[in-house]
């Protein structure tokens, strides 16, 4: 770690980061306690900067994003992202703020799949199907981190999610290394091996709101995605790949998120309360491709979304009811923060027409996600 002559310097620079300017610094990574969990054990915060200013604080617990900085067009760092000021409010139950999502992320009907003739039996946790990993997913562990100084730093977490653990088979080991790179941008990698087939589809579940307060129906969106999968009233897709064309889920071109986000004319706004689907991207191919882009036009920020997955969800906060209070003592209404979660399709173990999410020992699951972070004046 940085020796104390530096840290003291550090903290001269950055004090005040979350809505003050910021000049050119070193960069690197910082570890300091995050707190102890119920059963005794530490948690550690990491904080990753960039010579620009920016920084990823990221917790060793679920892996959780607790905050991000980022610029607006005149250059006034704030936090973007909603999550709480204490690991014990991560630990009484949040909906997922930024945290690290796995075995499966998203949701699987009822909570059962049959993988190679042999049936499988999930905890149901969101309106009788298993939703992003169970009662005790991937965002509700302790990972192992170690941190990579340089000039581009990064936090690398590792887990071993055991055979049988929330009912998936197979000893699953799972490294995921965030790095907060030179543009602005935090990069997200992805890999993990398992013993025994079973189902992976890892992601992260970040809410974002460029402006840093308020709701995000001024937000613009645009989605590189022609069409979307509809879903039943408990969110689990029907099947069908539907076009977004004269739908309100239309964000070929940039739109305004609250501009058709109460249409009640449409069933899939109604059973989603909003936006709560899985896009499909136009690029279906494992590169890395733009998939989604957002704009808030008061800062002037820009978040452009990359990724290696053949799909998106776009969450627009709609359980958000206030009964949570977040950093700062801010009060967490219905659509004050966006997820857009890169992934496999929803219940696809269930689903023989849509990509594979089935891992087998020897092969390597790997994906990639950036979230790159700019300006419009």
């Amino acid at each position: 770690m940085k020796t104390l002559p530096f840290l003291l310097a550090t903290l001269l620079v950055v004090s005040g980061c979350n809505s003050t300017k910021m000049n050119e610094q070193q960069a690197g990574i910082e570890k300091t306690s995050f707190g102890k969990l119920t059963d005794g054990r530490e948690a550690d915060l990491y904080t990753l900067r960039n010579e620009t200013g920016m920084e990823a604080k990221i917790t060793n617990y679920g892996g959780i994003i607790v905050s991000l900085t980022a610029p607006d067009k005149n250059g006034t760092f704030s936090d973007i992202t909603l999550g709480m000021d204490s690991l014990s409010g991560y630990e009484k139950g949040v909906p997922y703020f930024g945290a690290l999502i796995g075995r499966y992320g998203n949701r699987i009907a009822k909570g059962k799949f049959t993988l190679d003739g042999k049936a499988y039996t999930l905890a149901t946790n969101n309106m009788g199907n298993h939703l992003h990993g169970g009662l005790k997913g991937f965002d509700k562990v302790l990972w192992t981190a170690t941190p990579v100084e340089g000039e581009e730093p990064a936090l690398k977490l590792a887990y071993t999610a055991k055979d049988g653990e929330e009912g998936y088979p197979g000893n699953l080991n799972v490294e995921v290394t965030y790095t907060l790179q030179k543009d602005n941008a935090l990069r997200i990698d992805y890999k993990a091996t398992t013993d025994k087939p079973t189902v992976v589809n890892l992601t992260n579940h970040a809410y974002f709101n460029l402006a840093g307060q308020g709701d995000i129906l001024s937000h613009e969106v645009t989605l590189n995605a022609d069409r979307f999968l509809p879903v039943n009233e408990t969110l689990i897709p029907t099947g069908e790949l539907k076009p977004v064309a004269g739908t309100p889920f239309d964000f070929t071109t940039s739109t305004v998120v609250g501009k058709r986000i109460n249409d009640s004319s449409d069933v899939q706004i109604k059973y989603g309360l909003g936006y709560d689907h899985a896009w499909v991207l136009t690029d279906s191919s494992k590169t890395s491709k733009l998939a989604a882009t957002v704009y808030e036009p008061t800062t002037g920020r820009v978040m452009e979304v990359f990724t290696t997955e053949p799909a998106i969800q776009f969450y627009t906060g709609n359980f958000l009811d206030g009964t949570l209070t977040g950093k700062g003592g801010v009060v967490y209404q219905k659509r004050t923060g966006l997820c857009l979660e890169t992934e496999h399709y929803p219940d696809s173990p269930n689903q023989p027409n849509f990509p594979t999410s089935t891992l087998r020992p020897g092969e390597t699951y790997q994906t990639s996600t950036i979230y790159k972070f700019s300006t419009r004046k």
